[in-house]
């Protein structure tokens, strides 16, 4: 059974992040506290999609882990390298394209949490802040091609870790990740209220089916995937 997870604070403290950067929120602390549940052994691989201000990859690091993160914004690829340093803790820290950075690499564990809010907008945004929440019509560019991709990042036993709304329909993460060959799992869930990217879509959102009239609150689930 998935748990309904109230979030044991295993981020690191004190993060800069740069204007226009993400910042750890919600979602970020429900991954966190599912990886803290893993045997991230020293030496382990990890690939962290989408790092932000690096708090997830960094709580890998302090664990022993070869971290390398990726990131589209040059900000935030700044910003964790920044919080690499004041931590003291090795990290390789990319900006770009996860597919292009990580091809004919493979890792013990694939960290993600996508963009993911569905959009008006029929392709997720090039430059800006938005990039790191607007994900396409139905909240899914980034999630089906990280499905795809994860069965040749992932080396033997080793395991997907990703966080999204429970908009996106969970269902057919788990069914993508299926048919690519990677069993998977809802294995955390947890509501929080919405934020003011959704409150300024609300009528949209409504429109299109995401939520009911009223709804004030979001569901997240963390799902898990491992190669076998």
């Amino acid at each position: 059974m998935p748990s309904t997870a109230a979030t044991r604070r295993v981020l690191p403290s004190k993060l800069l992040a740069l204007p226009g950067v993400y910042r750890p929120q919600a979602d970020t602390a429900l991954l966190a506290d599912e990886l803290e549940r893993e045997c991230l052994g020293t030496g382990r691989g990890v690939l962290e999609i989408g790092t932000g201000t690096g708090a997830l990859a960094l709580s890998a690091a302090a664990r022993g882990a070869r971290v390398t993160a990726v990131d589209v914004s040059r900000r935030a690829v700044f910003a964790a390298r920044l919080n690499a340093l004041r931590h003291r803790l090795p990290l390789q820290v990319l900006h770009g394209d996860f597919e292009a950075l990580s091809r004919g690499r493979r890792f013990d564990f694939v960290l993600a949490n996508p963009p993911y809010v569905p959009s008006p907008s029929p392709y997720p945004p090039s430059t800006g802040r938005a990039r790191a929440w607007d994900a396409g019509p139905n909240g899914r560019a980034v999630i089906d091609r990280i499905c795809e991709s994860a069965p040749k990042l992932l080396r033997a036993d080793g395991v997907l870790l990703m966080v999204h709304s429970v908009m996106c329909e969970p269902e057919r993460t788990l069914k993508r990740l299926a048919q690519a060959g990677l069993p998977a799992q809802v294995t955390a869930e947890a509501r929080v209220p919405w934020g003011p990217v959704l409150r300024s879509r609300r009528a949209w959102l409504q429109k299109q089916g995401f939520s009911e009239a009223g709804e004030e609150d979001e569901g997240l689930v963390v799902i898990r995937a491992r190669a076998v």
